[in-house]
């Protein structure tokens, strides 16, 4: 049997089920994903935007699916404590792929602001949901894209209306819980309408010793004027695949700023399309990653300039120990009269062993002659000099290693706009340098 055949049958005999424990406006794409999907199958390794991972072998386990909404227990207040000290945020919980709806202190939110359960709020208003979900997230374009819209049930919705900012930021932890292998299909749906402003930390954790496979799809509609600054960070363990696809779209003069993780993982790819829409619009991605044993991330990103005076800036960097694999794929598109484009692109990578492995791809495509781009990638390790250097003066080799990696990583966690958040990342990256596997004060599930 093929990896894709056993999603076929299940979405066949499922469709039921499917249909009656979620919205109609998630229902209205469902049948079409499932189209697709069967059309396209899993891509290969011969398709250009998963040559570095191998997306059929990972869905070929057979893992469980709580396609009937099964209540899986999870006592958030009592055993997660998460957090980041001196940062105060609005706290919200997905527990594996739906949103965790018991009873939690309430967050004071501007009004108008919707935090909610994606399902919930589709059934109260359809019109709404539907006009932005799967716009963005195209299902005959990406086969994970598809397999996700045919199967999520739900997810979270964050809308924040015209001209409202939120000052506190919202954290979300995506927690997987489970007493069997499970896959988990989380929708997201963002919607940061004209002069508005929110902060969003996704958090995502692992709380059992289980293999877990979760799709991800997220949609982000940002207005024009608008603001959104994205935070996702990954401390899960080795059991995980994690497939995440990120869609923003950019109207005029809006701002993005997006910033990925990966501190403790398993496998983990993820995709983000970003596209300028209107002009004036500015986004930054940046990337950080720290890997060792057999773990393997890919990062792959698409930035289409389709609006003139827009600027796109990246900086993924990696740092690589034992087996383990890294890919950066970037490409950045200027389509015709995307004139006066600004875009930089940098991907660098350290290798502390001959047996790790880093692939990476920059890549720019221009339709318009007033432009400044430029991309540029390096992959190398530690200076032999400088680590001479310290030990030379009484710092041992482990300590002089650790020193230079966390250097190296520093500059992708400066970038970050919130200096609490900046500074527990500068503690975690420092204890996960030196072999020590970190968790949060507090949290009993990630013993």
């Amino acid at each position: 049997m093929s990896s894709e055949q056993q999603y076929i049958d299940l979405y066949e005999q499922a469709r039921g089920m499917l249909f009656a424990l979620s919205a109609d406006a998630l229902n209205a794409v469902r049948d079409k994903a499932f189209e697709n999907f069967r059309r396209m199958g899993f891509p290969t390794k011969k398709v250009e935007r998963y040559r570095y991972t191998d997306i059929q072998k990972l869905f070929e386990p057979d893992y469980g699916v709580n396609l009937n909404r099964l209540n899986i227990p999870a006592n958030l207040q009592e055993a997660f404590h998460c957090g980041v000290p001196n940062l105060s945020t609005s706290l919200y919980f997905i527990v594996n792929d739906a949103f965790h709806a018991q009873a939690l202190p309430k967050s004071r939110l501007p009004e108008g602001v919707i935090i909610d359960s994606l399902s919930a709020y589709a059934a109260k208003s359809p019109d709404f949901v539907g006009k932005y979900y799967a716009k963005l997230a195209k299902t005959d374009e990406d086969a994970v894209t598809a397999l996700n819209t045919m199967l999520a049930q739900d997810g979270l919705l964050v809308y924040v209306p015209k001209n409202v900012r939120i000052d506190r930021p919202v954290q979300v932890i995506n927690l997987l819980r489970s007493d069997v292998d499970l896959m988990a299909n989380r929708r997201v749906l963002i919607v940061v309408e004209e002069g508005a402003e929110i902060k969003l930390l996704f958090c995502d954790h692992a709380a059992d010793d289980r293999r877990f496979l979760t799709t991800q799809v997220i949609e982000a509609y940002v207005g024009e004027n608008a603001r959104l600054d994205l935070y996702c960070m990954e401390e899960t363990h080795i059991k995980n695949v994690r497939m995440s696809n990120l869609y923003i779209d950019q109207q005029a003069n809006s701002r993005v700023n997006h910033h990925v993780i990966t501190l403790h993982n398993g496998i983990t790819r993820n995709r983000t399309d970003l596209r300028f829409s209107g002009e004036g619009a500015e986004c930054s991605l940046c990337g950080c990653v720290i890997a060792d044993k057999h773990q393997h991330v890919d990062n792959n990103t698409l930035i289409t300039h389709a609006a003139a005076h827009c600027q796109s800036h990246e900086l993924y960097k990696y740092v690589l120990d034992e087996q383990a694999v890294g890919a950066f794929a970037g490409k950045v598109l200027v389509e015709h009269g995307a004139q006066q484009t600004v875009s930089q692109m940098t991907n660098q990578n350290l290798t502390a062993t001959r047996e790790a492995r880093m692939f990476t791809q920059p890549m720019l495509e221009i339709y318009a002659d007033d432009v400044k781009c430029a991309h540029g990638s390096t992959v190398g390790q530690l200076n032999d000099a400088a680590m001479f250097y310290m030990q030379q003066r009484g710092i041992s080799l482990k300590e002089a290693r650790a020193l230079l990696q966390n250097a190296f990583i520093n500059e992708v966690i400066d970038h970050m706009q919130l200096e609490p958040l900046r500074d527990r990342l500068h503690y975690l990256v420092e204890k996960r340098l030196r072999g020590e596997l970190n968790k949060c004060n507090g949290c009993k599930l990630c013993k």
